[in-house]
């Protein structure tokens, strides 16, 4: 795997490289275990061997990076999020914070029947149910960011698409969503960003599945955690019976996040997520020059539903 020809990648694979071998030491990695694994605006990342280096978003807050990345080391989250490794050094390539942690395999996405819905679903309801640490060293926990990024996502279209045919609907279906955020909200551990790919093999424990990216982790109403999901059944995207076993797994392991009618928990999370969603595929699709997939057209029908209901009632949730 080749690193692409860009100053950050090189610095993050020296980083990575430093880590993972003593001085002196030569690298003998074959050459699949080395490359970058992710290059997009909100972090790159680099694997060499059994390590994993990331440069973290460009404007990242340093002292919430410092708790979220407490946070995934306390040892009340061990065997919920995976744990970071202590670097080499102090690398900010670009002034961007960087983190080091162990390789752990991803979900296969050549495999749709195996994705691990219930461990997931398990997963989360664990980390909504731990309480918020005390007192971390790295100061106190942040706000877990899933509302600003659907926020930030719109405004993203709006600067980069505004006359793309599609963003009027977008934006409709985001004036038709309630306070995404309210004040008097639970405060609950939340991912922030949960979807499959946030998802590793353990590598201190084969077979078991851990949470990672904590860029967005924080103190919120879990329901955020579970809407990406929602939004995807309610589109038509997920299946029934998959939405069913996740659901039905989360409430399993003890979830907070809902009650006996989920939807009226998840109802604004799952509309705002799909807003998120169709607000960006609008923007990269006109930066890349191309037309909507079919799952991004999917994504804009669902916002023109959206727009054309009040959202401030769970009835509808489900339509």
């Amino acid at each position: 795997m080749d690193l692409p020809d860009r100053p950050l990648c090189d610095a993050l694979a020296a980083y990575a490289h430093t880590a993972a071998h003593l001085p002196g030491t030569p690298c003998r990695c074959a050459s699949g275990r080395v490359g970058v694994l992710a290059d997009r605006d909100d972090g790159t990342v680099v694997r060499h061997g059994h390590l994993v280096a990331k440069a973290h978003a460009p404007g990242t807050d340093p002292a919430e990076h410092r708790a979220r990345i407490a946070l995934a080391a306390h040892p009340d989250l061990r065997g919920i999020l995976l744990a970071p490794l202590p670097g080499p050094g102090h690398g900010e390539p670009d002034g961007r914070p960087v983190s080091l942690w162990p390789y752990g395999a991803p979900v296969d996405p050549a495999d749709p029947d195996a994705a691990p819905w219930e461990e997931a679903a398990a997963l989360l309801a664990l980390l909504h149910r731990t309480p918020p640490p005390e007192g971390p060293a790295a100061g106190p926990l942040p706000a877990m960011r899933a509302p600003v990024k659907v926020a930030l996502a719109v405004d993203r279209m709006r600067r980069t698409a505004p006359d793309h045919p599609a963003a009027a609907t977008v934006l409709a279906a985001w004036r038709s969503v309630p306070d995404r955020a309210p004040a008097d909200g639970p405060r609950l551990l939340c991912h922030g960003d949960f979807h499959l790919g946030q998802l590793v093999r353990g590598p201190g424990a084969p077979g078991s599945w851990l949470l990672i990216d904590v860029d967005d982790a924080g103190l919120g109403d879990p329901a955020w955690d579970l809407a990406r999901p929602a939004a995807w059944f309610a589109a038509g995207i997920l299946p029934p019976e998959v939405w069913s076993r996740f659901l039905d797994a989360y409430r399993a392991a003890g979830g907070p996040a809902v009650g006996a009618d989920p939807w009226a928990e998840l109802d604004v999370p799952a509309r705002a997520l799909t807003v998120q969603t169709a607000a960006l595929a609008v923007a990269k699709s006109t930066a890349e020059g191309r037309a909507l997939d079919e799952v991004e057209d999917v994504m804009i029908d669902t916002c023109a539903r959206i727009a054309g209901h009040r959202t401030d009632s769970a009835a509808v949730a489900s339509t």
